[in-house]
């Protein structure tokens, strides 16, 4: 049996993360050492769909008197979830733990890309290393396998390769035509050449100085990220639950000692089996095993940040293998932005460590050599910013990640714990496959064969690309709205839609916007709290993808969040409040807001030649008449009434806190000089007192020029 000790420590079970007994239509999670949550799943036979899914107090007893299960799975990332998917369509009483919530960790951090890894081949190739070419081998029927199985969360995306050296038009063709060959049937599309002309049309912001042509070859997209997607997992296997907390150890035949941080209550959890599936935690869990047992794991960093979409065509992606330091970079559209990102940054942490402005400057300045001189890369530009952390295998003595492949490894130990480690997301399906195998035949476990190829995940089952059609012509929603569902539900759209509530508008008749410029509406809060999501985080970074988007959209929409949250889970107030302000948190530190805040601050430089602060000032002194040096939203007030332009003064009071940098309740000159320099340096963009202040300045200089007789004539 698997951890033949007893049970020491406590795992707490809160909320958050969601956790399935199969066949028993019922559900329970816990929270591990590291404040994992984790998702238990018991299933007697092949899961059926379920309408329905059952209640957060159901799962916990289910998990309580569903006696020992035959597999337990820690961890609840792509990874963890496919082990528990693949042991419960074989029949085994499944349950899975998880800190936070489902991919709350690196499978909701990755570059949201399926693929097998071109680089991984170039290097199979140079090293005649069979093993990368194995790896990438199995990727690729994994990618096409994924895109079958979620069609509407997944599809192809063409990615470009701008050649600016005629020998690597030869060099790079051969690299990608043998990416296709190795794909063999399970090509997505053939990759072809374009000329110089042709690549500048269809990604007309590259740089056109030395450009020789181009190379487009295909990859999968998941749009989403989110793994599981709202609803994937939860009709996959049958049913779903959700609970979250923290355990202190797991260790022992029974499993783990749970207790229930949201009611005090503490159980244990039986288990023939333990699943290690921890992703970065690995090796943590498993020296609870084996205090002196060697790490396997590597962590490795990747820094992602999120820009507008005009930085990126609407359906072509951008890929350089060979940056300025040999890392490689993608820059890439995602849900109407873009999306730029590095890989293979060594990390000592396992935790995801906040992004530093070293970090986006670097993506920054790779863009910029990319882009035509014409597209000004602005800092201010920057919407998101966050780093994942890839748990790699390795030797202990390794200290180059660069030279690892994402091959996978399972592992049993003398006590039958089963780890499973590194590998790569797109390969989910069969890390999954080798370690449930690997279960079966160590603890003599009863199961069929894998089950999973060919498998739809909630969503697939009724999807279509025109199933928006439907929503918009049933329901009254937005096109947008019903073609984010869509993608994001699939045929669970409906339930969502369902929920939403009228707008009193002639259109769209129902569907209110959590916020105005993203398509998430207020019903899928209402959704995602059926689905299990407890705490502000959880809704904000994957239920919806607000937090990745744009950090100040997802502030903008937390307190309506955090108010129909509170309605359907009854949070008091003071709860309410804690919610608010842990969300914020998460986005300053792990979102990037901090380092955007950073760029303007009360100790930032004023770079600003004579003749603009001249200009700036006289701007300033439209607003402040009575020459204090500062101005308030009475004076904003005033200014925007003479212009016959109304706004209410929460927002006025927001706009100013943007720029009140010593928090005084006002703007002085010294700050809105400030804020000038950095948006002339592109540290700052998107400033609505900015804009606000010019566009007045613009209003009344238009009035005082129009002379009194301008009608033509009169009295």
């Amino acid at each position: 049996m698997a951890f033949r000790k007893a049970v020491k420590g406590t795992a707490l079970i809160g909320g958050g993360a969601i956790a399935t007994v199969f066949g028993l239509s019922q559900f329970s999670q816990y929270r591990n050492k590291h404040g994992a949550l984790v998702e238990v799943q018991a299933a007697e036979g092949v899961p059926v769909r379920k309408d329905h899914l059952p209640t957060r107090e159901q799962q916990i007893l289910a998990l309580q008197t569903s006696g020992e299960f035959d597999v337990l799975v820690i961890g609840g990332g792509a990874t963890g979830c496919g082990c528990a998917l693949d042991a419960a369509t074989r029949g085994l009483k499944t349950a899975l733990l998880e800190r936070d919530d489902f991919s709350s960790g690196t499978s909701s951090r990755s570059t949201k890309l399926i693929h097998g890894g071109v680089r991984y081949l170039q290097k199979a190739i140079m090293k005649l290393d069979f093993e990368q070419y194995r790896m990438v081998k199995e990727a690729l029927e994994e990618r096409a396998h994924l895109l079958q199985s979620a069609p509407h969360l997944s599809a192809p995306l063409p990615i470009m390769l701008p050649i600016y050296k005629w020998w690597q038009l030869p060099y790079y063709w051969v690299g990608i035509k043998l990416y296709d060959l190795v794909a063999g049937s399970q090509c997505l599309k053939s990759s072809y050449v374009l000329t110089k002309s042709r690549a500048l049309e269809l990604f007309p912001m590259l740089r056109e100085d030395k450009l020789v042509g181009a190379i487009v070859y295909y990859d999968g997209a998941l749009p989403l990220c989110l793994f599981p997607a709202p609803g994937v997992w939860v009709g996959s296997v049958g049913s779903a639950g959700c609970a979250a907390g923290t355990c202190s150890r797991v260790s022992g035949v029974c499993g783990v000692h749970c207790r229930d941080v949201l009611t005090g209550k503490e159980f244990d959890v039986r288990a023939k089996c333990v699943i290690n599936a921890t992703g970065p935690f690995t090796d943590s869990v498993r020296k609870m095993d084996d205090e002196k047992v060697p790490n396997i794991c590597q962590p490795s960093a990747g820094v992602h940040i999120v820009m507008p979409g005009y930085y990126s065509p609407d359906h072509m992606g951008l890929l350089d293998p060979a940056t300025s330091d040999g890392r490689v970079i993608f820059f890439l559209p995602w849900e109407k932005m873009t999306i730029a990102g590095t890989t293979d940054s060594p990390t000592d942490v396992t935790s995801h460590p906040i992004p530093t402005e070293e970090d986006i400057n670097f993506i920054l300045s790779e863009v910029r050599n990319y882009l035509g001189a014409d597209v000004e890369v602005r800092r201010g530009d920057v919407l998101a910013a966050w780093s994942g952390i890839r748990p790699l295998v390795t030797n202990p003595d390794s200290k180059d990640t660069q030279s690892i492949s994402r091959n996978h490894v399972v592992t049993v130990s003398d006590s039958g714990l089963i780890t499973v480690a590194g590998g790569k997301w797109t390969t989910y399906r069969a890390m999954a496959r080798d370690t449930i195998n690997a279960a079966i035949q160590e603890h003599n476990l009863k199961a069929g064969s894998c089950k999973t190829m060919g498998l739809q995940l909630e969503g697939a089952q009724d999807w279509s690309p025109t199933l928006y059609i439907r929503l918009v012509q049933d329901y009254g929603l937005e096109s947008e709205v019903a073609q984010h569902l869509a993608s994001t539900y699939g045929d669970k759209a409906f339930e969502v839609a369902k929920i939403a509530q009228v707008t009193g508008k002639r259109w769209p008749i129902v569907g209110k916007r959590l916020v105005s410029e993203f398509p998430y509406i207020e019903a899928e809060v209402v959704y995602g709290v059926k689905e299990y999501a407890r705490t502000a985080v959880d809704m904000i970074s994957r239920r919806t993808r607000l937090a990745f988007l744009n950090v100040q959209a997802a502030e903008e929409a937390l307190p309506r969040i955090v108010d129909i949250m509170g309605k359907e889970l009854n949070w008091c107030e003071q709860k309410k409040k804690e919610q608010l302000e842990a969300a914020k948190t998460f986005l300053y530190y792990e979102m990037g807001y901090k380092v955007k805040t950073d760029q303007l601050t009360d100790r930032s430089e004023i770079s600003l030649v004579p003749s603009d602060i001249e200009r700036y000032k006289k701007r300033f002194r439209m607003f402040d008449k009575d020459k204090k040096g500062f101005i308030t939203i009475l004076d904003v007030q005033r200014v925007l009434e003479s212009i016959s332009v109304q706004m209410d003064e929460n927002t006025l009071h927001e706009i100013l806190s943007e720029v009140d940098l010593n928090k005084n309740g006002q703007v002085e000159l010294n700050e809105f000089l400030q804020l000038m320099s950095a948006i002339q340096k592109g540290r700052v963009s998107g400033s609505r007192l900015a804009v606000l202040m010019k566009s007045a300045e613009e209003n009344l200089r238009r009035r005082e020029a129009i002379p009194v007789d301008r009608s033509g004539g009169g009295l």
